[in-house]
């Protein structure tokens, strides 16, 4: 396979982990929480919480993104009243919030950059690939991150949502890499874990699109959409190309 002229990469869950497995994830932050729980079981609050959490992102408005801790309350809060709502015990706002606050110094404390970033990243550099980070979210925790893993040196641009106001799955978020990079769809992947973020409109637009599918579980049944090439690593990148 032929080089692309340059690569647009996603970063959280894509170069790093990030926000993958929220179910395991809210379930080993509410367990730390189990004296407090009353009669409900940490697997059932959990459960609930991680209910609260798809519902609300497949609905919720772009600014949401940009203040996460906020959204966070709101999931937790929403878990609570659907306990609540099923003749549960109420448990208090109170605790939702510094649940909802564990839950995000967690992420933090988990997260890591995958195996072989760096590495593959430069290699892609060394043979004339232009490279850009493209994310969402606000600017500071996700600046926080570039610097936390020493990304920045590896990337000709850096696209920030709440930096630059727009973000995925715009299309003007595409258009405004390739042109800072000097490119056009044809000379351009797009890498990313979100199938309509980093495969569906990035395709519509004549991006060749590679899916990161990290942890292997497939495309979704009876998804519609078709990455151009699915990976489990950036490094399988490498595999089969020209370099």
């Amino acid at each position: 396979m032929k080089l692309p002229r340059a690569i647009l990469i996603d970063m959280d869950d894509t170069i790093l982990s990030a926000y993958g497995k929220p179910d395991v994830a809210w379930l080993a932050v509410v367990e730390e929480f189990a004296a407090e729980l009353g009669p409900h079981a940490p697997r059932t609050v959990a459960t609930a919480i991680a209910a609260s959490g798809r519902a609300f992102w497949q609905n919720a408005e772009p600014h949401w993104r940009l203040k996460l801790d906020e959204a966070r309350y709101e999931v937790v809060r929403n878990g609570f009243g659907a306990l609540s709502a099923s003749g549960s015990v109420p448990l208090p706002d109170e605790f939702a919030i510094r649940l909802a606050d564990r839950f995000t110094a967690y992420r933090d404390e988990q997260m890591f950059l995958f195996p072989g970033v760096h590495e593959t990243l430069q290699t892609f550099k060394a043979a004339g690939v232009k490279l850009a980070l493209i994310t969402n979210g606000a600017g500071i925790p996700q600046r926080r991150k570039i610097e936390r893993f020493a990304l920045a040196e590896r990337f000709d641009h850096i696209q920030i949502e709440g930096e630059h106001g727009f973000g995925k799955p715009e299309e003007r978020a595409y258009h405004h890499a390739m042109a800072a990079l000097g490119v056009t769809a044809a000379d351009t992947w797009m890498v990313g874990d979100n199938l309509e973020w980093e495969v569906e409109v990035p395709q519509r637009l004549g991006i060749y699109a590679i899916w990161m599918d990290a942890h292997g579980d497939g495309l979704p049944e009876g998804s519609t959409v078709r990455p151009d090439r699915i990976v489990r690593s950036l490094t399988e990148l490498l595999q089969d190309v020209d370099l």
